[in-house]
């Protein structure tokens, strides 16, 4: 009996153990689009939004969403970025390996044509650029399920972190700035926040020297800006000074973006 429960006791802790190590893996992709290609661009994302439903179905992912940047407009060097969720890197490495396109399309359009699934994804790749791609790990996030609707508002914030900051500024952030953002989440004034790394930046101009990214998410515009931007957390002098020193090891850019098309898993 004391044999059965030690072996009961084992696979418990094994199973606490995988479910505490989980991890979610972003593939954040950004996209230029001309003016003229906008009502293209658009009618090909609700085209792959169903083809991501079948990849959610089969396990490839857990998820997609469609954000457009704001502003928005052909002066600003990408219109729209792409998200997608895994639960494991090499899924995410490999963009959801598997089955074949043609095999999913067919599930996701069942009355279309190999010819014309194949034309379809050829017209979608030709009405957009796609500029930058990261592959991210998310580090830590703030507590609270925040049901993400279509309206959303999203900052994206990009940083510039030497490699000898990354624990100081990985320590700021969740020991600091995080319970900053659970309080305002707690008051309804915030959605929820999150801290990624990026773990294989490819080297073009925004990920150069590109390596955390938070997500500061928000019910909307009004949620957004009419709350008062204030850090009632950092209430000790000690929590003040290593906050500032924190900031002093990262650079920021920062995009603005509205969600407009989703599949399954909210982030």
């Amino acid at each position: 009996m004391m044999k059965k429960i030690l072996l009961f006791l084992t696979a418990l802790i094994c199973v606490s153990n995988a479910i505490a190590q989980k991890k979610t893996y972003l593939l954040v992709q950004f996209m230029k689009v001309a003016p003229a290609q906008e009502s293209a661009y658009l009618e090909t994302e609700s085209f792959w939004e169903k083809i991501h439903d079948q990849r959610i179905k089969s396990g490839a992912i857990l998820g997609w969403q469609l954000w457009r940047l704001q502003p928005g407009g052909e002066n600003q060097n990408n219109q729209y970025v792409t998200i997608q969720v895994f639960d494991d890197p090499i899924k995410m490495f490999q963009d959801g390996p598997g089955e074949s396109f043609l095999t999913i399309a067919k599930r996701a359009f069942p009355t279309m044509s190999e010819a014309d699934l194949v034309s379809k994804r050829t017209e979608s790749l030709q009405s957009r650029d796609l500029t930058e791609t990261f592959f991210m790990e998310q580090i830590d996030q703030t507590k609270g399920q925040f049901n993400m609707s279509l309206g959303n508002v999203m900052a994206i914030n990009f940083m510039k972190v030497s490699p000898n900051n990354y624990t100081k500024y990985e320590n700021a952030e969740s020991k600091i700035f995080k319970p900053e953002w659970q309080n305002r989440i707690d008051a309804g004034r915030t959605g929820s926040w999150s801290l990624l790394k990026v773990i294989t930046p490819k080297g073009n101009a925004l990920n150069s020297g590109i390596s955390h990214v938070s997500l500061d998410k928000f019910k909307d515009f009004n949620q957004l800006y009419g709350s008062p931007n204030t850090y009632n957390t950092l209430r000790s002098e000690a929590d003040q000074k290593a906050w500032q020193e924190a900031l002093t090891t990262r650079e920021i850019n920062s995009y603005m973006a509205v969600l407009i098309k989703k599949a399954a898993k909210d982030l």
